[in-house]
């Protein structure tokens, strides 16, 4: 069911007089996430420190959440030189083959001229490459009209983007990378497309290893190169010792890349990996090329999410399987939070909220829980948040304290500011069955530095009911024919009003656990469930 919460719009603002200071009453929260990651702007609905206008504020923050999310002509209305600023938005994600990059607006200041400034975070992939990480700032002005835009400099997209230097992305060929499978098959980009960018990472059995480029600063009239700002890619150190042995399966790996046919062309990743040890059987992506959603990505994993919530909740005896928590269509904390297609069911159970994936239900459950516990439980027992060594770089996700108590509400569905990727639902998913994390790995021997602790037997054992009822008579059904004693569970995670929700599937089978999202899915069952029936349809029962 849907993990839906309301954003508040961005529109035309009233004529409004200029003040040096004003006090932060419910200033809207303008979020997005971006493929590989998320966009999460602002201070909550109920900060209550001063500072500069909050409408500059707001403005910058959607600017931001504009151009990453990739709306150029709509962030560029954002400032005073629209035409010139989508030129330049557009030339620079282009020309530096940049993909969905994630902003993250910082502590706006006053700087005593009229205009407030917003300093802010910049994390580029570069694709096939890596991260390029810088700051900038974001200077805004009141305009005649009352409102605020962003005044538009070459330097607000990077402080030295200048009329006279600019950016170039120099890549360096490298040879092929040879990899096989656990049992000896050969597996390379030819073969297996969306391994393409997971293989490149694996040449040199290291994480400084695979393609090697540079994002340099040249002039614009010479090309002469003035500094280089970003270097990806280490020395290689792999020479003779023969292809990389990884712990991927040649059969599940093409399962899962034929399985992303059923994502309908949209931006789709996809992991499986088994329960009792952690080794990764598959990792796709769509498109093949390019980011590696997979394992990098960062999303909301919407009510994939109420698997590490319930087991918060189960671990203290706040709640019961069988326990009435009533799910009404809305509940207010702060914004309205509501189910998909504003679903109810008075009276129901809790198992009936996990199998239906009630929002509401498990909004009303935040204050059996303090501030921080479902970030803890999360590392404690899930390993979330932890440094992973997978043997590609990874995101392995994060669960902040919540900020206010709207964000806290969101984080028990899987929104505000929980990130994590298909890597880290698989491998929930795994733990949750199993009762024990083990960290994913890409490659045999990799170092393992998390600590965790294993769940109760009795908590493993109500998860797995949980699960097993979700696909009986819930929102997992779509895979309820397949063989084997399955367990799953849907998700729906929203990402902006202007863009359609992510769908998320997890499911579990005998020895494997796999995740899927899917990018504008609408929702998990539609979109998501369709590719995991595929896969556990093509391979044999474990």
């Amino acid at each position: 069911m849907s993990s839906h919460v309301e954003f508040p719009r961005t529109g035309p603002r009233r004529r409004r007089s200029r003040r040096p200071v004003k006090a932060f009453t419910a200033v809207a929260a303008v979020a997005a996430v971006a493929a590989g990651g998320a966009y999460a702007a602002g201070l909550g609905p109920f900060a209550g420190e001063t500072g500069p206008d909050p409408e500059a504020v707001a403005e910058a923050r959607a600017f931001l959440a504009d151009w990453a999310a990739g709306r150029l002509p709509d962030a560029a209305a954002r400032t005073t030189g629209p035409d010139r600023a989508e030129e330049v938005l557009r030339g620079f994600t282009a020309g530096l083959d940049i993909e969905k990059p994630e902003l993250k607006a910082g502590k706006p200041e006053e700087t005593g001229d009229g205009t407030v400034t917003v300093p802010f975070t910049a994390r580029m992939p570069v694709t096939g490459l890596g991260t390029w990480t810088y700051t900038s700032r974001l200077p805004l002005r009141e305009q005649d009209d009352g409102a605020w835009k962003v005044d538009w400099k070459l330097s607000v997209v990077h402080p030295r983007l200048s009329d006279t230097e600019k950016f170039r992305l120099e890549r360096e060929e490298t040879e092929p990378v040879e990899a096989t499978d656990r049992d000896g098959a050969t597996l390379s980009g030819a073969t297996h497309p969306s391994l393409a960018p997971v293989l490149a990472r694996l040449a040199g059995g290291g994480d400084g290893a695979g393609p090697r480029g540079a994002v340099q600063l040249v002039d614009r009239a010479t090309g002469k190169v003035e500094r280089t700002e970003a270097s990806f890619g280490g020395e290689e150190t792999r020479k003779d010792d023969g292809p990389v042995r990884t712990t991927l399966d040649a059969d599940w790996q093409s399962a899962a890349e034929r399985a992303l046919a059923e994502a309908d062309g949209k931006n789709a990743a996809l992991v499986a990996l088994r329960i009792d040890d952690g080794e990764i059987l598959a990792v796709a992506n769509s498109p093949a090329s390019g980011f590696n959603r997979a394992v990098s990505g960062t999303y909301a994993p919407g009510s994939t999410w109420k698997i590490v919530t319930s087991g918060a909740l189960l671990l203290k005896g706040a709640v019961a399987p069988d326990d009435v928590v009533d799910c009404p269509k809305y509940l207010t904390v702060g914004k309205r939070f509501q189910n998909v297609e504003t679903s109810e069911h008075p009276g129901a159970t809790f198992r009936k909220d996990f199998t239906e994936s009630c929002n509401t239900a498990f909004i009303s459950l935040r204050d059996k829980l303090d501030e921080g516990e479902l970030g803890d439980v999360a590392k404690k027992y899930f390993g979330v948040g932890q440094t992973w060594h997978v043997g590609v770089p990874s995101y392995d996700g994060s669960v902040p304290v919540p900020r206010d108590a709207t964000e806290k509400a969101a984080s028990m569905i899987g929104q505000g500011r929980v990130q994590a990727n298909p890597l880290i639902m698989a491998s929930v998913t795994a733990t949750a069955v199993s009762g024990t994390f083990h960290q994913p790995s890409l490659v045999a021997g990799t170092e393992d530095e998390t600590t965790t602790t294993p769940l109760p037997p009795e908590v493993v054992t109500q998860l797995r009911a949980l699960m097993r009822a979700t696909v009986t008579e819930g929102t997992a059904r779509v895979l309820a024919d397949l063989p084997g004693d399955i367990g799953a569970k849907t998700g729906t995670a929203e990402v902006s009003e202007e863009q359609d929700n992510n769908g998320w599937m997890v499911a579990h089978r005998g020895g494997v656990a796999v995740a899927c999202v899917v990018e504008e899915g609408v929702t998990g069952g539609g979109s998501a469930g369709p590719v995991i029936r595929s896969l556990l349809s093509a391979v044999p029962e474990s």
